[in-house]
């Protein structure tokens, strides 16, 4: 039978009481010579008494602090018992406080882990997107110093790719200060109503070219002189209808669509930006927007792309406390859906 410290103090208790009583119902029967026979008896049976209540108490929750500090050591904490918070033992007590501590740290360890790889996964696809500009701006200018100076033609185009490599690394350096301050939350958004559908048209000129190049079809699902008053940031919208669409158009079907649509809830309209492009696979619909994470590796050296676009969407929408919602099937499109406050009342 198992019992607990508490019990076995009782029992333990009980029987010196009774071993004592027995001594003393001795000692007023016998002689002198039984009194000292009954006095080593009693002091025998004491010495076992604690003896093995020594045994039982101690040395068995001691063995059991050991087993848990080897399970520990094997970072094997299922296996370790849960016990009650309101068991007083002090044992048992010191083991589940060690396991709760070192289930506590074995987290700490494991997180910091995590941040060190995702640390180091940062710093090489930075210095990768830095390096690919800055070579190419190098070649071109080393190329003109080595004497292609001298020609008209040449100058001017390989000045025209430089020129268009530094503009691609300061978009790179601006996108990682923007993700930085976001993430430090400095960036403070200027809210105000403004038209969200006017404000969609306009990106979609800005888009249109290379829409029309890739035969992308862009839809705005609101009646040509409907407005949709929106209370938020018209800028940084901005930035994030520009990514999205774009980023639509670039990894979109010839001939496809991008819609864009605007539902009114109470409170609310949700924004959907929706295109029948490839699809994105199940595995990569929880990490396109961390930064520089790509879906198709061969366009890891796509220069119109810093691979910090939805990263930035993501952390403007949050700033708005809303966030981005993600459906995608293979071969059928992508839709993303967010939430923005309605106009508030002047």
């Amino acid at each position: 039978m198992n019992f607990n410290s508490r019990t076995l103090t009782l029992i333990i208790s009980l029987a010196v009481a009774l071993v004592l009583t027995a001594f003393l119902a001795l000692a007023s029967y016998f002689s002198s010579e039984g009194f000292k026979v009954a006095l080593v008896i009693v002091f025998i049976s004491c010495f076992l008494l604690v003896y093995f209540s020594y045994e039982a108490l101690v040395l068995r929750e001691i063995k059991n602090v050991y087993s848990s500090l080897e399970k520990v050591k094997k970072q094997d904490f299922k296996k370790i018992e849960s016990k009650s918070t309101f068991n007083t033992d002090p044992l048992t007590k010191i083991k589940d406080e060690i396991y709760l501590i070192a289930e506590r740290k074995q987290q700490e360890i494991d997180e910091l882990k995590s941040l060190q790889a995702m640390r180091r996964e940062f710093l090489a696809d930075v210095s990768h997107e830095l390096k690919t500009p800055i070579f190419a701006a190098q070649g071109f200018i080393h190329t003109l110093l080595d004497g292609a100076m001298d020609d008209p033609n040449v100058r001017e185009r390989f000045l025209e790719k430089a020129a268009k490599s530094l503009d691609g690394l300061d978009a790179l350096v601006q996108d990682l200060i923007s993700i930085s301050q976001f993430e430090k939350g400095v960036v403070k958004m200027a809210k105000r109503n403004f038209d969200a559908a006017q404000l969609v048209r306009e990106v979609f000129e800005q888009l249109e070219q290379k829409a029309e190049k890739n035969k992308i079809n862009l839809h705005l699902a609101v009646d040509p002189k409907e407005q949709i008053i929106l209370f938020a940031d018209p800028n940084r919208m901005r930035q994030v209808f520009i990514n999205l669409i774009d980023n639509a158009i670039k990894y979109g079907r010839k001939g496809g669509n991008i819609w864009v649509m605007f539902e009114e809830g109470k409170k609310k309209f949700t924004v959907t930006v929706k295109d029948d492009g490839k699809g994105i696979a199940l595995e990569h619909i929880n990490r396109i927007f961390e930064r520089f994470y790509r879906i198709d590796k061969s366009r890891a050296r796509d220069t119109s792309s810093t691979g910090l676009g939805l990263a930035i969407c993501k952390h403007i929408v949050e700033a708005h406390r809303s966030f981005i919602a993600v459906k995608s099937e293979v071969g059928k499109g992508t839709t993303l859906r967010f939430k923005l406050q309605k106009a508030k009342a002047a």
